[in-house]
């Protein structure tokens, strides 16, 4: 087997290093963040429109606007990506180096989880613009992205594509909102 794995792709060989057997710890810790992403992606939204209308702050609540619109745009330019390239999991092209352990649908780049990841740390520190925010927020998106590979249902191009795709809807709903504010 090693012969194979040396013959592979980079990425095959990168990600065969990151989805190893490993620690009862480190399984239950990467198959725990992977899910928080659709309840963080969501919640941050809220939380900020909520905040707004508690404090009367209708610049929050515009971020609030902000972060869920990007959350829907992030979701529809990831699954539209999907469904266009189609391309196999790591799994089940190479059914010999990797297993998945998460449960997932077929299709591989990018990776949606990863993409609603770095979109959710995005929308916060663009509406907090506060470092004690950016700083968590982008190392739990990092925590999700290495863990799509850990789990064996991504490559590093699937999770590189989601943390593009992720950070590009962030700024651009919050440029286009910008440029709409001025008209």
């Amino acid at each position: 087997m090693a012969a194979k794995i040396v013959a592979q792709p980079f990425e095959v060989r990168l990600m065969h290093k990151i989805h190893r057997d490993s620690t009862v710890f480190e399984d239950k810790f990467y198959k725990g963040i992977s899910p928080t992403v659709v309840p963080i992606g969501i919640a941050a939204p809220t939380g900020l429109i909520l905040a707004g209308f508690i404090n009367k702050d209708e610049a929050l609540k515009r971020e609030g606007y902000r972060a869920g619109a990007t959350f829907i745009l992030n979701s529809a330019l990831s699954v539209g990506l999907k469904y266009s390239i189609q391309r196999k999991r790591p799994f089940v092209k190479y059914p010999d180096l990797f297993h998945k352990k998460a449960h997932v649908g077929p299709l591989s780049f990018p990776s949606g989880h990863t993409s609603t990841a770095f979109a959710t740390a995005t929308s916060l520190t663009l509406a907090t613009k506060k470092w004690y925010v950016a700083v968590p927020a982008y190392a739990w998106a990092s925590g999700v992205a290495y863990s799509r590979m850990y789990l064996g249902v991504h490559y590093p191009s699937d999770v590189l594509g989601g943390m593009v795709i992720g950070i590009g809807t962030g700024f651009l709903v919050w440029k286009v909102d910008k440029w709409m504010q001025k008209k």
